[in-house]
């Protein structure tokens, strides 16, 4: 996993390294890597929350990085308002962290070269399996056929498509909360 581990901790903010530990406690469940982001909705400012997957810290920073589908509604939602929270609970630790922050919105439209640089890497640091889902229907939409997704293929050695996104958290305002008994919470 792309975590960055102890040594990235000498660089980063002291929450990181307890966010590191929990990671590393909780590494032998796949859903450690679950978490999920809350956003200001398009719909009257309410709000709207999905589950994602965590992609790693940016190199050097505390930046936190999330691939996703450029046509799914959180793009639109985070460009009318760029702030978010993710929510992430660790169930064999229990522990939870909840950051803000303002996210970065990186497609292939992005004029930026260094940030398109970071899209190509996140492009190529994911699965095939998992590249291929931008290459299928419309997040949120049903599949109406199983072979539709069945026949999809994609070139290993080509860059992103035009679906696959990179979403950067760059966080103002994390919090830990250490939830050690049910009915007993420790925040900070």
């Amino acid at each position: 996993m792309a975590g960055g581990g102890a040594a990235a901790s000498a660089l980063s903010s002291p929450w990181r390294s307890l966010l590191q530990r929990a990671l590393d406690g909780n590494a032998h469940l796949k859903h450690s890597t679950f978490f999920q982001l809350a956003t200001v909705g398009g719909g009257g400012g309410r709000p709207a929350n999905r589950t994602v997957v965590f992609r790693g810290f940016q190199e050097q920073s505390d930046k936190i990085q999330i691939n996703t589908d450029a046509r799914s509604n959180k793009i639109g939602e985070i460009r009318n308002c760029p702030f978010g929270e993710i929510c992430w609970y660790f169930t064999d630790t229990w522990e939870q962290f909840r950051i803000s922050g303002f996210i970065d919105v990186i497609d292939g439209s992005s004029p930026d070269p260094v940030k398109l640089q970071l899209r190509e890497r996140a492009w190529f640091g994911s699965s095939v399996k998992s590249r291929l889902q931008y290459l299928g229907p419309c997040p949120g939409l049903p599949i109406p056929n199983d072979d539709l997704v069945k026949d999809v293929h994609i070139d290993p050695s080509a860059g992103p498509v035009d679906a696959f996104c990179l979403l950067v958290l760059d966080p103002e305002k994390p919090s830990l909360c250490m939830d050690k008994t049910p009915s007993d919470a420790y925040c900070r």
